[in-house]
């Protein structure tokens, strides 16, 4: 053997058995903390708050940040919680939780299910629960800084940690990067959050290198036309085949316009027009969805939309003072964007403490996350958003059996292990934060 490679070999095994140790104190310290995160999830999800009404659960999570030692700053840009803590010279790495819960009445048959009861932003009271598993990612957040505070001779750096309203209506990372979160603080190195998904099985993580959450846009149509007696078409121009046909040509945008490699969703979840069976309306209005990856293929989809629906106005015979108003809102999600690199970098840690088994490589989702936001700001942070399996592998394969699937995201049915998605969560985010920052 050339003498060159002995002290290499030496360093590379050397490293690796200080890799092996410092996931074994992971594992070991996590037992501790695994518990203590449970409990706190339990307590949440009995406590449920609906988006911009975050009140106590930001006072709780801020209460955890504080017995971390963390620096606190509460009520950030809204309800958010930002906790620094720093440990010695390093890298900056950022979590992030989501604290908002959804307006559903819960049905699963859990002894901690939800029971409250809140008003929503119209006043109307409505049933309260976390379906989008919120409550779990704030006990993995608070799990892996305790985790780390109890591990800090493994590591040097600051670690930065946001407790984000209002995910679920797209505001609350809006709000953050508006307060100055990246102005005020120091600019994250790497940032990291996780979103459960029921579709794999507990103790699995997923990652995807690149696009992995699909941006959003709503766009407002209203169709004009020329109203008048059911009994008299010839005298009227009806909005409502104007629209009709509108529906129809806007199927052609993703099948005829756009690449058949190029993920675009156009959905018309609304229509609504008229008031009577007799009477031709004088306008009828639409909503649409819009996903995509691609902010360059959106607005070509967007031109799309107007074109279509001007055309098909002309073709009925109005007049260009009465064409259709296309209104693209400007509250929007735009997609989230994992950086490759750091997604690469978070498997190879992932398999250090799960096994490269339990980490899987997934496919883009069509769902939206406003995550990505903090990774298009002008200080272009890397960011990675990681799939958190949340379904018993024994209750999948039950399923499976039956041809069903578990309940999605959204449902009042939603059901996780919580037990073993907590645990799994906090051990891999630990690792990750830890092998970010002893780089």
């Amino acid at each position: 053997m050339n003498s060159k490679l002995i002290p290499l070999l030496i360093a590379l095994m050397l490293n690796i058995n200080a890799i092996g140790q410092v996931s074994d104190k992971i594992k070991k310290e996590v037992k501790n903390q695994a518990l203590y995160a449970l409990d706190l999830c339990k307590y949440l999800h009995q406590h449920p708050e609906l988006s911009l009404q975050e009140f106590n659960t930001s006072k709780r999570i801020a209460a955890e940040f504080k017995k971390g030692g963390l620096e606190v700053i509460e009520s950030f840009g809204g309800n958010s919680v930002v906790g620094i803590l720093k440990n010695g010279v390093g890298p900056v790495v950022m979590l992030r939780t989501d604290m908002d819960a959804l307006p559903l009445e819960e049905k699963t048959d859990l002894d901690f299910a939800s029971t409250v009861k809140s008003k929503d932003a119209s006043g109307k009271e409505t049933p309260v629960m976390h379906a989008c598993g919120h409550d779990i990612h704030m006990s993995v957040l608070t799990g892996t800084l305790r985790t780390l505070v109890a591990l800090k001779k493994e590591w040097k750096g600051t670690l930065m940690v946001i407790a984000q309203q209002a995910e679920e209506i797209s505001g609350g990372a809006n709000k953050v990067i508006e307060a100055g979160i990246f102005s005020k603080f120091p600019v994250p190195d790497y940032a990291m959050a996780y979103h459960i998904n029921p579709e794999l099985a507990s103790g699995k993580i997923g990652l995807v290198g690149g696009p992995v959450f699909a941006g959003v846009k709503t766009v407002e149509i209203a169709v004009y036309g020329k109203g008048g007696h059911g009994a008299y078409p010839e005298k009227c121009i009806d909005p409502i085949v104007i629209a009709s046909r509108i529906v129809l040509d806007l199927q052609t945008i993703v099948s005829r316009e756009r690449s058949p490699l190029e993920p675009i969703v156009v959905t018309v979840g609304s229509i609504h027009g008229g008031t009577r069976p007799n009477i031709i309306p004088d306008e009828v209005k639409l909503e649409l969805t819009l996903r995509y990856y691609s902010f360059e293929a959106i607005e070509k989809v967007i031109e799309s939309i107007r074109r279509i629906c001007k055309s098909a106005s002309q073709m009925a015979g109005m007049t260009d003072d009465k064409l259709p108003d296309v209104k693209v809102l400007p509250v929007e999600t735009p997609p989230v964007l994992n950086n490759v690199l750091l997604s690469e970098k978070l498997g190879g840690f992932a398999s250090d403490i799960i096994g490269s088994q339990n980490v899987l490589k997934v496919n883009p989702s069509m769902v939206s996350e406003d995550f990505g936001k903090y990774g298009l700001t002008p200080e272009k942070v890397p960011i990675c958003l990681i799939w958190l399996g949340s379904t018993s592998p024994e209750l999948l394969q039950e399923l499976e059996k039956k041809g069903e699937r578990p309940a999605p995201l959204h449902s009042p049915l939603l059901k996780p292990d919580y037990a073993v998605t907590i645990e799994t969560g906090i051990q891999v985010m630990t690792r990750n934060v830890i092998g970010l920052l002893n780089k």
